[in-house]
């Protein structure tokens, strides 16, 4: 990055491709968990993944990709949680990048949560 001008070039795309706070009904939330024990665990990666991967499948419209403060369940991080509308919440926990496309595919896109990646399948 060499210039102002490339810095808001990467703004402008990332914003088009994350919404920060997007409250609609009908918009489902992933919401990733990005304290410190968070970001340490490895929740930056998976953030991103989320984020490419809801772009790549030009999932923009239907799904709102933010990051939060602590979840408070920090011997799971990371932690992301998804919220559907009319739905439970779903918790992920131990996250990681690899798994992100399991999960966009499977929950966000064919509404099959995925149970072995969720905070009740860890407490087993």
């Amino acid at each position: 990055m060499k210039s102002l001008e490339e810095l808001k070039a990467i703004r402008e795309k990332t914003l088009a491709n994350m919404h920060v706070r997007d409250d609609s009904s009908d918009v489902i939330r992933v919401v990733v968990g990005m304290a410190t024990c968070g970001i340490a665990a490895g929740a930056r990666p998976v953030l991103n993944g989320f984020v490419d991967e809801v772009a790549k499948r030009n999932l923009g419209e239907k799904v709102s990709v933010s990051q939060t403060g602590c979840i408070g369940i920090c011997q799971f991080e990371p932690v992301v949680e998804v919220f559907v509308p009319g739905q439970e919440k779903v918790t992920y926990v131990k996250m990681t990048e690899e798994k992100v496309a399991k999960v966009v595919c499977d929950h966000l896109v064919n509404g099959n949560v995925v149970t072995e990646y969720t905070i009740g399948a860890m407490a087993k």
